[in-house]
């Protein structure tokens, strides 16, 4: 008897979205206000964050979310870097003398784009978000460096904007 396989791609099941890259050296609770401010937005910080496993670590990158239910539309803001300390010891050329040292590591949420500080990912039921709009009013904010859109396709590591 004959048996059918069928797989199913990352792209099959994955929702159309949008990714806005921002540069902007703010903290991400200051960078959520701003854009609640100039968009018209309720962005607030979700009561879990985005937690991935690097090498058995556990990383924690804050999420913040907005939902405009009369547009069908839903916002997250997410930071890109997130630091973690490991503690190393260091001999300080004594016999029982060891300094403790924390070790700082930069972890980023999408690694091919390491220069961007920030993501804001749209998800719409709709093409009804003018984009080049709400780039625009991020630019007019003085806090942003730059912001502009990201082609979803150019992203490798796309298991890592799962938010839900």
């Amino acid at each position: 008897m004959a048996t059918n396989k069928f797989t199913l791609d990352e792209e099959d099941y994955s929702e159309p979205y949008t990714l806005i890259g921002i540069h902007c050296g703010e903290e991400e609770y200051k960078l959520a206000f701003l854009l609640n401010q100039k968009l018209n937005m309720r962005l607030k910080r979700k009561t879990s964050d985005l937690d991935l496993s690097h090498h058995g670590l556990m990383i924690s990158f804050p999420l913040y979310d907005f939902e405009d239910k009369s547009n069908y539309t839903h916002y997250y803001l997410v930071a890109n870097k997130c630091r973690s300390q490991d503690a190393s010891l260091q001999s300080s050329g004594g016999l029982f003398n060891e300094i403790e040292s924390p070790r700082s590591n930069i972890h980023f949420l999408l690694p091919e784009f390491k220069k961007v500080d920030y993501f804001l990912t749209i998800f719409s039921d709709y093409e009804t978000e003018p984009i080049r709009e709400i780039v625009g009013e991020l630019m007019e904010i003085k806090q942003i460096v730059s912001a502009y859109e990201i082609d979803p396709e150019s992203i490798k590591s796309k298991s890592n904007l799962i938010f839900d």
